[in-house]
């Protein structure tokens, strides 16, 4: 951890207080994303428990966010509503922000985890 960003540190500490199983897969979750997503920035809101991850620290560049619940993670994306969908595992009814639900560490490094996180930065970079 001695090289990962303070907002990566606060939420590696957040996610301390969760349960162990939800801390991994989390864990796991940024680890996918930022496999695929070179020169990501990360930045951690304490207020929603969640870290975000977009190409600067803004919210018009927001293009994930990993959020811890009881029982999985939520990986949201800032696209969610417009991109394709061939697993049927988005979801949500946002006009535009939707999220996957992520139960296991095995997901989160699961090909239809790695197509999420494709196509939203694929819908980006178009």
């Amino acid at each position: 951890m001695a090289n990962e960003p303070a907002d990566a540190i606060a939420f590696d500490r957040h996610l301390d207080a969760t349960a162990p199983a939800v801390a991994d897969i989390a864990r796991s979750v940024r680890a996918a994303v930022l496999a695929r997503f070179p020169g990501a920035v990360e930045w951690f809101d304490p207020g929603n428990g969640l870290l975000a991850i977009g190409s600067t620290r803004t919210m018009r560049d927001l293009q994930f966010a990993i959020i811890p619940h009881r029982a999985h993670v939520n990986l949201q994306l800032a696209d969610g509503a417009l991109l394709p969908n061939p697993d049927e595992r988005i979801e949500g009814t946002g006009k535009r922000i939707r999220h996957v639900k992520i139960r296991s560490v095995e997901d989160a490094g699961s090909s239809w985890v790695e197509r999420v996180i494709d196509a939203q930065l694929a819908f980006r970079a178009s």
